[in-house]
């Protein structure tokens, strides 16, 4: 049975603080400090409570579905790594593992070796998608996967590079691919988000994506854009090196290690939406069945006896460490809705970096990382009482207004081992440890960013003093006999017929070279020195904000909901201003820390609550902003910022660009 035939409404610490708050309770805080005592869930697992009893073996032969051997995506031949050890530990498998599952133990190791100070360079990738047959977590469902496995390659270039992506889609439906936290600074058009900057790849088509990456570093990804399609496999890592960043922090750790976490649904992904977007479903959203750390995890297969659900084959992920080494790991949640807390059992977490800005080392037990977020934390293999470790990926049930009730373990398990064998698996569901999760319980109580105004970017950069601001109602409108759907300042919006940017390229669209003030939906603040009043142009589902030429924009987002959201700005890497619960205090305004606030691409508004964010707009594009939980960007949890319309005009896009339109 599927989470989509099983899950109800629930007595949710989240319903609970809706219900306090309609029922009368108004201040924000009062209401999350009584979620605080109630409906936590602790962790409670056990080596004999999570350890399955099936020793390994290889999948049926019967089952395993025909997938080309291609691990990574394939490199020019100046883009070729050394070919050095990635780790002083080989990671083997225990036994033969599915064509269609990628050897992350490997592939997602990064060689310490490589060389971020050579000359910049063309590195050239292809990437060919597909349907096949898989099991991540014993349960057999089709994926739509990258060369044929899963989860998608390891992309590595340096900063200063061109990046050159062949995308052909063998897959039954359209795609796009977007690369995540990227700028795309004079490339708009290779931003890959669909009917958006691009049209969709149709089956049997491909596409080059061909773009630089001349001034940003750190860990980022890479998925489909296409509505829900990068929940059923099409996602990878992506990486830019950089001298700088070696310089900052490179003595710090010894190994390199890319780690996914994401909670995993066993149907296919669209097949939710009619009963989501259903009348009187109160923005129920479908509950995870599991989660994956590095595409493995193990599932009871007792819970769903009447489908295919391989025990035998129910692996966790396994992460071998020399003994006093320090390893950076790459944390990166590419899941569709769970906010996740990361840990590793009695091994303290010092975070160096969070959606690319490297950041001054702060320790922590638990990391919570939204939908899109990307942190790299440093473990030191010394503990000296056991040589095995819980990894834990845990998934935030308070994020949750339903349950499912094959969900019966919030906390998503791999295994850490101390070793300096020659062969360790590389997964493995008979493996586990004894050890005991951090007690932190403040960590899991909300839906909620890491306190942005706590981390500290290593580098400063003073936010610029805001020319505009612009205020962005989020909610959700619920009727009866009406569909659910996601509101930004009235809008909700859906896919228009061909690309948004391909229309103002060709100035189809006039309301996107119009202004229309509309002053229900912006407010002017009443400061010393007075800002622009917000001009918004917008047709029908597209909610368009045209913004002036290199203003300081700030941007607040009002959530009107009882649940929470990463938001995720494409083309921009904006300062954190502020955040918090309730209303916006507006005569706090110009009080903020503007001296080096966090940087990011994806901030978490909290349920009622708001944040205040900052961005120059000096990137010439249409870019949207949107709710990176895909129910709610399905439901339309997205608007668009229109930057230097007449440079928009000056692109120069490739012709196939054009012609994905055309067709």
């Amino acid at each position: 049975m599927t989470a989509e035939k099983s899950q109800g409404q629930k007595n949710t610490p989240r319903r609970r603080v809706t219900w306090f708050l309609l029922g009368g309770g108004v201040l924000i805080i009062a209401a999350i400090a009584s979620g605080l005592g109630i409906g936590l869930r602790h962790d409670q697992n056990s080596a004999a409570s999570v350890s399955p009893s099936a020793s390994p073996s290889s999948s049926p032969s019967s089952s395993s579905p025909s997938a080309t051997s291609s691990a990574t995506a394939s490199a020019s031949a100046s883009a070729t790594p050394s070919s050095s050890p990635r780790s002083g530990v080989n990671i083997t498998s225990a036994f033969a593992l599915p064509d269609w599952k990628l050897d992350t133990s490997s592939a997602y190791r990064i060689s310490k070796s490589w060389n971020s100070s050579e000359p910049p360079t063309t590195r050239e990738f292809n990437l060919t998608i597909s349907e096949v047959v898989g099991w991540p977590d014993g349960y057999n469902r089709t994926l739509t996967v990258i060369n044929g496995q899963f989860p998608g390659p390891l992309i590595e270039v340096n900063m200063g590079d061109r990046l050159i992506v062949n995308v052909q889609n063998n897959g039954a439906n359209m795609t796009t691919i977007h690369f995540h936290g990227m700028y795309q600074n004079k490339t708009n058009f290779m931003d890959g988000t669909y009917m958006i900057s691009q049209c969709g790849i149709p089956p049997g088509g491909s596409f080059t994506y061909n773009f630089t990456v001349p001034d940003q570093y750190g860990t980022y990804w890479y998925h489909s854009h296409y509505r829900t399609q990068y929940m059923d496999g099409v996602i990878g890592p992506f990486v830019i090196h950089s001298q700088e960043e070696d310089d900052l922090i490179g003595d710090m750790y010894d190994y390199d290690q890319v780690v996914l976490v994401s909670d995993w649904y066993h149907g296919i992904a669209v097949g939710y939406m009619s009963e989501y977007l259903a009348p009187n479903n109160e923005n129920a959203e479908p509950v995870p069945d599991n989660g994956l750390i590095n595409g493995a995890a193990y599932f009871d297969c007792s819970l769903t006896p009447d489908d295919t659900c391989y025990q035998q084959d129910a692996n966790r992920t396994v992460f071998a460490f020399e003994r006093d080494k320090t390893y950076r790991l790459r944390v990166i949640n590419t899941g569709a809705f769970a906010e996740i807390n990361f840990s590793v059992d009695e091994h303290p977490l010092t975070l160096v970096e969070g959606d690319g800005t490297l950041i001054q080392p702060t320790t922590l037990h638990k990391l919570k990382v939204a939908v899109a977020q990307r942190y790299s934390v440093l473990v030191t293999a010394n503990v000296t009482t056991t040589d095995t470790f819980w990894v834990r990926a845990e998934l935030d049930e308070y994020c949750f207004a339903a349950e499912n009730p094959i969900l019966t373990d919030y906390s998503i398990n791999g295994v850490l081992v101390y070793t300096n064998d020659t062969d360790v698996a590389a997964y493995s569901n008979n493996m586990s440890a004894e050890t005991q999760s951090w007690g932190d319980v403040a960590a899991n109580v909300q839906c909620l960013d890491l306190n942005n105004t706590s981390i500290e970017p290593m580098i400063v950069t003073p936010a610029a003093e805001a020319t505009v601001f612009y205020r962005i109602d989020s909610s959700f409108q619920i009727w009866d006999y009406a569909i659910d759907l996601a509101y930004m300042n009235g809008t909700t919006w859906s896919p228009a017929s061909s690309s948004i940017l391909y229309q103002a390229y060709n100035m189809l669209a006039p309301s996107l070279s119009s202004t229309v003030e509309d002053n229900n939906s912006t407010q002017l603040l009443n400061t010393t020195g007075p800002l622009a009043l917000g001009v918004f142009g917008g047709n029908q589902d597209q909610y368009i904000v045209n913004v002036p030429d290199y203003e300081v924009v700030d941007i607040l987002i009002n959530n009107l909901d009882d649940g929470a959201h990463p938001f995720h700005l494409h083309g921009y890497k904006f300062w954190v201003i502020g955040s918090g619960y309730g209303t916006f205090p507006y005569n706090d305004y110009g009080k903020f820390n503007t001296t080096n606030p966090m940087r990011r691409d994806t901030v978490t508004v909290v349920a009622y609550g708001w944040v205040l964010i900052r961005f120059v707009a000096d990137n010439a594009g249409v870019w949207p902003l949107h709710c990176h939980i895909t129910w709610h960007l399905e439901a339309g949890l997205l608007m668009q910022f229109q930057v230097q319309p007449k440079k928009i005009a000056a692109f120069e896009p490739p012709a196939a660009w054009a012609q994905l339109c055309e067709a």
